[in-house]
């Protein structure tokens, strides 16, 4: 089936956060943090049938974006969805004009960090100790556009 992607609308805000609450790796945050961001940041969700089965979601802060959480539904996992979250992301960042995206992801994370660096991102820093449960450190990764 075709995966559509669309920005969020406040109403998706529950299936956004079961979605989360099923992710044990994912920023887990509260339903007014995510009314936020749906309502001043950028949320795109990723509908399959029109079933909500993922999503990505940035803030724009002086140009730069930053990836705040990815999530796919675990029973859509392997399927591209993340890639095209993200792909999108890149498109609409950049007809925004942003210099560009930032982000931070779990060293253990692999298959995230495989799904960055093949979207164009490059590994510039690092931050020691920043996940807990378990402690671990952050890649921080960029995506420059030129301008």
């Amino acid at each position: 089936m075709l995966v559509a992607i669309r920005s969020a609308a406040l109403n998706d805000l529950p299936a956004i956060l079961a979605i989360e609450r099923q992710a044990p790796g994912a920023a887990h945050w509260t339903s007014e943090q995510y009314n936020k961001l749906v309502g001043g940041g950028v949320v795109l969700v990723a509908e399959e049938a029109g079933r909500l089965c993922g999503f990505v979601c940035a803030q724009a802060v002086a140009g730069e974006w930053e990836i705040e959480n990815v999530v796919v539904a675990a029973e859509f996992l392997r399927r591209g969805i993340a890639d095209e979250l993200v792909r999108e992301l890149i498109r609409r960042a950049e007809s925004e004009a942003a210099s560009a995206i930032l982000l931070e992801v779990r060293e253990s994370n692999l298959p995230a960090r495989a799904l960055y660096e093949k979207r164009g991102f490059r590994e510039v820093g690092r931050r020691r100790v920043y996940y807990r449960d378990p402690a671990e450190d952050a890649i921080l990764y960029a995506l420059r556009f030129a301008r």
